[in-house]
Parts: C-alpha cells; structure tokens; sequence
C-alpha cells in the first residue's frame, strides 16, 4: 500500500469545497490577523531535533523550515518581545535596586516594580471579559483555585457537596477532594461527579449538567467546571450553567486554563462568581507562568466602616500583605483592610520577572480583541476538521475507513481551537513517532489521543492543509507498519525519547 497523496492532490476541488494547498495559502492572504505570526519566534524542524541550544550555522533549508506547532494548548509558543521585556526589568533590578519598586524609566515600556500587577491584571481583564478590578494576576492555577474555594466553599451540615466534572483535569479533583476532607467532609459522599451519559462519547451535554444540578442543589455548596474540557475540547455553555446554577442559589466557579486566549468569555457579564486560569497555554507566557483569577464585583466590595465589628466588612478569604489596602500597607498595621476587588485575594507580592514576561504577550493581545481571535480560531479550526473529515478518495461518498475520528463537538460554539483526535488501537506511538520526525508537534493523551490546536495568533491555513497531509500520511504507515523500515510497530510502545508522557 502506497502513501497517502497529499489531501487527495493539489488542485482537488470535489464535494463543492477547494481542498487544493492553494485555497490555504488565498485563506491566509485574506487573513486579517497573518501580521500577528511574526510576533513569535516559530521553532525550525532543526530546532526541535538539536541538543543544544546555539543556533547551527549550516544547515539544509529543510531543516531550516519552521515546524507546525498546534500544541498552544498545553504551552503556547514565546513572543519575540518577551526577551527585551525580560532584559529591561533585568537592566531595571541591576540599575536601581529596591528603588525600582518606585522609579518608571523613560527610555522602557515597563512599569515600576510595586504597580506592575496592577498594569497586567488591567491589560489581562478583557481577555476574560471582566472589569479591570474583577482581575488579579497572582500564583499559580491550582493555588488559586484553593484560594478560592477557601472563600467560597462554605459548607454546612445540609448543604457540604460540590459539584465537577468526573474527568476534571487531575489538578481539580485534587484541589477539591481537599479542600472538602480540609472542612471534615467524606469526599466519597460530598464529590458529585459529572460523568458523560455514553462512555463512548465522552461529552457532557449541557441538559446533562443542568439536571445534575437540580437534583443536587439542596445538598450542594459549590459548582466548579471546565470552560473548556481539557481531554475532548468541549467548550461549555458557561453562561447558561452559571444561570442555571444561580436560580438554585449556588456560588459557580471556572476554570479557564484551556479558556483564556482561546475563546471570548464574557465572566461578568454571566455573572460568574470565580474564576481561575494558568497563562502558559494560549496566552503565551512562558512555563509556570503567572497565573490570574477572576471574582465578580458583588464579591469584592469592602466595607471599611465594618471592618473590626461582627459584620466582618468583606468577603472571607485567606489573607496576605500584598492583598491589603495600599494607602495603609506600609504602616505594618496588624488590621487586614482588603483591596476591593480581586486584588484583594492577593498573597504575597508576586514575581515582576513572571508578570513581565506576561505584560510581552498581553501586548500583542493588545494589537487585536478576543472576537478576532474567535474569529479566526472558528475558521481555523473548521478548516482542521473539514480536512480530516474529507474522504480519502475523490470519488468517495462517505470513507468509514479512517483510522482514526473526533471526539471534540463538530459545532464551533461548542468548542474552541481544539479538536481531539482518538486513532484507532496500538497507532498513537507510531504516528506521534512519524509527526515528530516531519516537525509537527501536538501533545497526546493515552491511550488513544492526540490533540490538535491551531492558534490563531500564530497559526495558518497553510500549516492546517500541511498538517493533515502529514497526519494521514503517518496513519497509514502506521497501519501498515512501516516505519522507518521496522516491520512492527509495537517496536515503539513505551518509546517516549522526550519523556512527555511524564508532563502530560
């Protein structure tokens, strides 16, 4: 059995669609946001293969080709001003020292050190749809979300549950597993979890969850859902959940890590209570980047003329220095005065060097709008899928035949970049082995699953036609069990050279 043709050859236009590689290349010509790909720095095939990190003076002009990166979803690519950014808080630290926490510099973009949150959870609240004082860039996810749930979970004799996803990104489940025997509940009795109603089609439908919640609420304290289902792509209906959670009484909170960048949330105008997210994916910040979370104004306010009384004055919460009113923070008081708002929640002042290197990729954001980058993600995406959905044979109604199928919804509103494809068993190490060999990275998921998410802010047509060709290409030698001439491909099951399987 030969190779697949690239995409059914280049100039194919059947079943009323162009799938030719130059319809791709006139889509990324009317592409409104092509500018934005030259604000990050794109790794060349050479890069992803050389252990070291000096660039190689020669090299074929292959090697040289940059690679197709559709894994924003797990670490979203550097932006070309991160480095500059990073140098001039460096230049700033070395050049004033403590005083830096209280001198701006003409020549440098930067803020001083003591504001530099404040200007980044500003910059960060229309990616969520939030007033700038609903927004605070702080920690990391998991921390957060305790941090959170330590205010918001408050549970009683009557009313001790929480609901979440049964697949819950691990993290979640931890947080809230723990947060629950924290408080002296059994999480056996006290975690409702959501399960999809048909194990082979693990999507949750939004009557599913609505339903789970009325026969739970007068037992439940909190709800705390994915935006986004990390495993399938699935983008929840946020805004009639968090309705619907809001008719029974119930405090609702998101997490957002595969959410913020990638779709247009609109958290207070849903009413959400809380939110939290991690920037390192589609917000391009870097590994462990700094994290941000959300509290809706009806939350946040403070009352200092009852600060002290049994009123309380504000909120409950875990409270830290940098989370104090700032007219009183340098009189070492001992009497916590919140910061209204999310900054209120703040701990401990945060990393300049962390929130620097997400001010570099909230200024590209700032160079566009979350509609845009739907926009485009909703084509790119559907370009994704019609691609892979397309028979592989000219004159073929309908290919049952592909080795693989999407488990990601097909309607856009019901997702966002990603499209989650489960291969057919024992193929994912042989074609994870041939993508990486042709300078295509995704990520995976065992056993079964890779996942692909073209970023709009970086990501073309061109990649998506390449991609697929690519993609089909590594199925079918997969099945055939020829790869690099190794008659059988069980040769490479456990092969993980990069060690992802220990991230993932």
């Amino acid at each position: 059995m030969t190779s697949f043709n690239p995409l059914i050859a280049n100039d194919s236009v059947h079943h009323g669609q162009d799938y030719s590689r130059a319809h791709a290349e006139s889509l990324d010509e009317q592409d409104s946001l092509k500018h934005l790909r030259r604000e990050f720095i794109i790794p060349t095939k050479q890069d992803l293969k050389s252990r070291t990190l000096a660039k190689s003076s020669s090299g074929s002009d292959q090697k040289c080709e940059p690679c197709i990166y559709f894994c924003g979803n797990s670490l979203g690519l550097q932006p070309r001003r991160t480095a500059e950014r990073i140098s001039s808080h460096l230049s700033a630290w070395a050049t004033k020292g403590v005083t830096g926490h209280f001198t701006a510099h003409d020549d440098c973009v930067l803020p001083e050190f003591l504001t530099i949150d404040d200007v980044a959870a500003e910059k960060m609240a229309p990616l969520v749809g939030a007033l700038k004082s609903e927004v605070a860039v702080m920690e990391t996810l998991t921390a957060n979300l305790h941090l959170l749930m330590a205010s918001f979970y408050r549970p009683t004799k009557n009313k001790y549950k929480i609901i979440l996803e049964g697949k819950a990104f691990p993290s979640d489940h931890y947080a809230v597993e723990s947060q629950i025997r924290h408080n002296n509940f059994d999480p056996m009795d006290a975690m409702i979890l959501i399960e999809p109603t048909d194990p082979k089609y693990p999507i949750i439908s939004t009557s599913h969850i609505l339903s789970t919640i009325d026969e739970h609420a007068d037992s439940t304290a909190l709800i705390l859902l994915p935006g986004i289902q990390y495993y399938t792509g699935q983008y929840l209906d946020m805004k009639k959940i968090t309705a619907h959670a809001h008719t029974h009484g119930l405090i609702i909170g998101w997490d957002l890590a595969h959410a913020v960048g990638n779709v247009d949330v609109q958290l207070h105008e849903w009413g959400v209570d809380f939110a939290a997210w991690c920037n390192y994916k589609y917000v391009n910040s870097g590994p462990g980047a700094v994290a941000g979370l959300f509290v809706h104004e009806k939350h946040g306010k403070v009352d200092k003329a009852a600060i002290g009384y049994n009123e309380g004055g504000f909120r409950p919460r875990l409270s830290g220095w940098w989370g104090g009113d700032k007219a009183t923070k340098f009189e070492m008081g001992n009497r916590f005065i919140p910061l209204p708002g999310a900054a209120g929640f703040q701990l401990g002042n945060p990393s300049v060097l962390a929130v620097t290197a997400l001010l570099a990729s909230l200024e590209i954001f700032d160079l566009t709008s979350m509609s845009a980058i739907r926009a485009k993600s909703v084509a790119l995406t559907k370009y994704l899928e019609d691609l892979l959905q397309e028979p592989s044979s000219a004159n073929a109604e309908k290919d049952d035949t592909k080795p693989f199928k999407i488990i990601t919804p097909s309607s856009p509103s019901e997702r966002g970049a990603q499209l989650s494809v489960q291969l057919n068993p024992g193929l994912l190490e042989g074609v994870l082995k041939l993508l990486e060999d042709a300078g295509a990275v995704v990520d995976e998921r065992k056993p079964d699953v890779i996942r692909v998410a073209p970023a709009p802010v970086y990501n073309t047509f061109s990649e998506v036609w390449d991609f697929v060709r690519i993609f089909r290409d590594a199925c079918q030698k997969a099945q055939t069990e020829q790869i690099d001439g190794v008659k059988n491909v069980s040769a490479f099951q456990g092969q993980d050279e990069k060690g992802w399987s220990m991230v993932k």
